[in-house]
This record gives structure tokens, sequence and C-alpha cells, in this order.
């Protein structure tokens, strides 16, 4: 059951209110990425959020459903508390043709999808930043080396670190469940695992998502969160819970 301090948002909300719509993940940060296999990973981007790591980049690869854009994502929101400017782009055609200030940190997304106006752009950018004490937070597909980039650009993101990504395995994925119910303060049992792994999505954001539904319509309806709970939130849900595979 849900253990939680007070029980003024179940009197607040209504349990018509919930049915309907997920609520949005949780906002990317170190703590609430599952994926235990990616520490060193983790930990040199918290290094470099907090300005404690002397290379310019860190490049993570992977392929999908590895937590890349959560991980860049976490690094500046790590780095923004930490009072350095920091920037998050999806895309190198939207990074900026600067650092925005000496020592920023800029996160840049799908660098593998770069066209050559914006692989130029990046080159420039990443010179500028080794050059303000600065540093480039770089996810792509595939591993720098083997990526369709101009040469300079590819030596440049070679020169600092470079991680794979990789996703959490579907043998782990029904205890990094558990760990995220029991942090949200209710405890998640093998059955319910069990249903939400074989009648929903199995990626991670989309079994996140879920559980804070879950969470929250059990908070609601003043029921613990059992099967039968959670077979009626995704029945209320129709479609949007049948597994994808």
């Amino acid at each position: 059951m849900s253990t939680h301090p007070s029980t003024a948002t179940a009197d607040a909300v209504k349990p018509e209110q919930l049915v309907f719509e997920l609520i949005p993940p949780e906002a990317p940060s170190f703590a609430n990425f599952l994926g235990a296999a990616n520490q060193e990973l983790v930990a040199a981007l918290a290094r470099a959020a907090r300005g404690a790591l002397a290379d310019t980049s860190i490049v993570a690869w992977g392929g999908p459903g590895a937590g890349k854009t959560h991980l860049l994502r976490a690094t500046v929101r790590a780095a923004a508390e930490a009072g350095r400017p920091a920037q998050y782009c999806a895309t190198a055609e939207e990074a900026p043709a600067e650092p925005p200030a000496a020592g920023a940190l800029l996160a840049i997304d799908r660098v593998d999808t770069a066209d050559e106006a914006a692989q130029g752009r990046l080159f420039t950018l990443y010179n500028a930043l080794a050059a303000a004490g600065g540093q480039l937070v770089a996810a792509t597909r595939a591993a720098p080396a083997h990526l369709p980039l101009r040469p300079d650009l590819r030596t440049r993101l070679l020169h600092g670190l470079v991680y794979e990504a990789l996703a959490l395995a579907d043998d782990a994925k029904p205890a990094a469940l558990a760990r995220y119910a029991a942090a949200r303060g209710f405890v998640l049992e093998t059955p319910v695992i069990d249903y939400l792994l074989s009648h929903y999505r199995r990626d991670m954001p989309s079994l996140l998502a879920m559980l804070a539904s879950v969470d929250r319509y059990s908070l609601a309806t003043r029921r613990p969160v059992t099967l039968p709970l959670v077979r009626a939130l995704l029945a209320q849900q129709g479609s949007a819970g049948h597994s994808t595979g």
C-alpha cells in the first residue's frame, strides 16, 4: 500500500479525473536513472556537471532505450543546480554558435544525425568550450569512431571520454521497478510487476510513468497497489495499456 504522509491529495483529486491520463514522468535526474550497468558513465557525468572533470567532452553512445536523453537532461539539471550555465539541445542543429557563458556545459543529443553545417558548428563550439573551461556532453547511436562525421569533429569527440550506454536488460527490470516503487513509498509485489511487463509497454519511461499513475490512483481511491487495482486502471486506459512487446 502507498504510505504517504498526508491524504490531502486524495481528498482533493477525484479518481475519475485520473483514469484516462498518464502522469508525466519525473524530471530526469541521476537519482531516478535506472541503469545499474552504467554506473561509471553516470559518475563521469556527475563530475562533469559539478565542474570536476578535466576532459572537455563526454560521449554516451548506444541504441534506443539506453537512457541517453535522460542522462543528458540529468546532467544539465545537475549542472544548473551546481550553479553552472547549462543547456540541453535535442539535436546538433539546435546547438548555439558559441558557448552561452564561460565554463558552460552543453548537452547535445543525436549528434550522429548532424548535417554538414551542424558538424562544422559543433567543431567550432567544441574548441570554444575547451578554451573557456566548458564541457560538451554528447549522445549518439553508435560509437564516434564509426560515425559519418567530419574527421576533425570525430577526432575531437574521441579525444574525450567515450562510454557505451547500456539499456536495462529485461531480467533487471523487475528489481528496478520494485526499487522505484519503494522510493515513492509503496510496495510493488511480484504479480503486479509480472502483469505490467506482460500487458504494458516494456520501455522504462512508459513503465515509470505508469507506476506514477498507479501510485496516484491508489492514493486517490485509498486502495492498496494490488493486481486488481492495476488491472482496473489498465482496462480503463483502454488500448494504451496493451503490450507492445
